[in-house]
This record gives structure tokens, sequence and C-alpha cells, in this order.
């Protein structure tokens, strides 16, 4: 499972909220900041005749909290042109005080971009894509005049940027293949891929971005990792991975700061009492365990 790879930063907790237009997504990211969680992050699926936008959406969160950070997790390029998608992006981050972050993918769900006036894109040319947007994007939020940019996807033309975000915006990819994990080991601040059953996988992928970032020069402790959870808190026995008891949650999530690396946490808010249990006896739990843990191994 790979060998100690804590990078030290500390130890946060979210909540994954579905985007529903009939559900009170607002409602659920206020109760979640007075839980005292540290994020909101929002699924990005324009084509889902279900979801409001899920930048609007942000903006609206924003506008009802004080702290919580917000992101988009992780926002569909393929139907968001980077240079308008990084003024937004800067803008949210302007009018919150500095409380947004850009989740970003290169897309997947191909047939429902087509159907929303998106250009199908093969696994390479998304990548690529990916690549220029980062660019594109850095480029917007850099405060300068006459911006150029020759892309095979993207281009800029003597665009102005502005307005410059309030805090240095991270940009984190929701990615999973060799090739795209190089792309973030290079590029990115941040990697958010979602938790399956298999440990084993993503301890490989998270090693894949340390070398990926070594390989560039890179710390590779800069770069956030920020994983989606899903399961159940239960009163009874273990039935797989983050299904069971507190004490469970706590020592898997301890395992994934302590020799994976992750340092956020964000967990599905379907259920309010589980929201409840995760943000007030999980994560202050594993907060103490890995500062005791991380003490001890210093002072060795």
């Amino acid at each position: 499972m790979g060998g100690m790879t804590d990078h030290g930063r500390d130890v946060r907790f979210g909540v994954f909220l579905i985007p529903m237009a009939d559900a009170d997504p607002v409602a659920q990211a206020i109760e979640s900041e007075r839980l005292g969680l540290d994020y909101v992050g929002i699924q990005d699926h324009p084509y889902q005749r279900r979801f409001v936008d899920v930048f609007a959406l942000l903006a609206m969160i924003a506008g009802s909290t004080a702290r919580i950070g917000l992101f988009p997790d992780v926002a569909c390029l393929p139907l968001r042109p980077p240079a308008v998608m990084a003024k937004t992006a800067a803008s949210i981050d302007v009018l919150s005080g500095g409380r947004f972050e850009l989740g970003l993918g290169a897309g997947a769900f191909w047939d429902a971009i087509v159907a929303y006036g998106g250009t199908r894109l093969s696994p390479g040319e998304s990548l690529d894509a990916l690549e220029e947007a980062i660019e594109v994007i850095r480029k917007v939020w850099s405060g300068e005049r006459g911006l150029r940019f020759e892309g095979e996807h993207y281009h800029l033309s003597g665009a102005h940027s502005g307005p410059v975000p309030a805090h240095p915006i991270g940009i984190w990819l929701g990615v999973y293949g060799p090739r795209a994990l190089g792309i973030a080991g290079r590029l990115a601040d941040g990697w958010v891929p979602s938790l399956r059953d298999d440990l084993t996988m993503l301890s490989r992928m998270a090693s894949r971005l340390d070398e990926a970032a070594n390989n560039a020069g890179r710390d590779p402790g800069r770069i956030r990792r920020i994983l989606n959870i899903s399961g159940t808190i239960t009163d009874g026995p273990s039935s797989g991975v983050l299904q069971g008891p507190i004490d469970q949650w706590v020592d898997e999530l301890t395992v994934l700061v302590l020799d994976h690396g992750f340092d956020t946490f964000v967990t599905s808010a379907d259920d309010p009492r589980h929201l409840q249990r995760f943000a007030q006896e999980v994560a202050p739990t594993v907060r103490d365990i890995v500062a005791t843990e991380r003490g001890r191994r210093d002072a060795e």
C-alpha cells in the first residue's frame, strides 16, 4: 500500500452536495458551515435537467455563508470556455472574500455534452484541452492586459484580465489515468479523486502523482489531496470501506492521511444525521489522532 507519504498538511473536511433544483442545497450548505465543516463541493453536470447551474449555486451559497470554502467538484471543462470560467471563479472568490477553489475535470458523459452543444473529444484531446485550459485560466487570473494564447482548443487574442482573485485560487484536477495524473503532478494545485472500494488503486494513483511532481521539480507536498468519499456511519459491524461505526471511519481516514497523503475528505450530505456525526464525531477525532501521531513521529 506504499510507504509513509503524509505531507503534513492541515486535515480538513467538507460536504458534497447534489445541486437538485427541487431540494434546498443552499440550506444544506448553511448547515454544513454551522457544523464546522471546511468545504462545500458541488458536482457540475450542466446537461442534467434536474440540476441548477453549479456556479450560480456556489455564488448563492457564498452570499448565504461567511466562512466555508466553495468549489465545483469538478467543473465540466468541455461546456465551459476556460477564460469565462476563470472570470466567474475570480468573481465568486472576490465576492466571497477568498473562499473559492476551482475543481476542474476534462469531461465525461460525452453523449450528454454533445447534446448540449459541446464538441466530442477523444481521451487524448480532452487532456490536451485540459492542459491548455489551465494556462488560459491562470493568465485570466493574472491581472495583466493584452493576454495572448494560441492553442489547439483555446485562444486568447489580446484579452484583458480581471478581476484578480482575492486569494490564490487552487486548480484541483479530478483525474485518474496515467497521463492525466502526470498533468496534475506538473501543473495542478490539488487532486480531487473519488474513493471507490479499491484503496490499492488509489495508493498507486497517489504515487504516480508524487512521481510526476518530483519529475517536474515540484514538491509533491504542495499538491492538495482532496478525496470524495461515500459510505455510511452505522452503529453495527463493518460491511466494507467506510461502511461501519465511528471508530472504523476514524481509523480509515487517519490511514488515508498518514499513509497515503490525503488531507481533505468530502462526504455526501444525503442523510442529515450522517453529516452531523461526520462533522462532530469523525472530523475532530481524526484531527486529534493525526496531530498526536505527527507529534510522535517528529519526536523520533
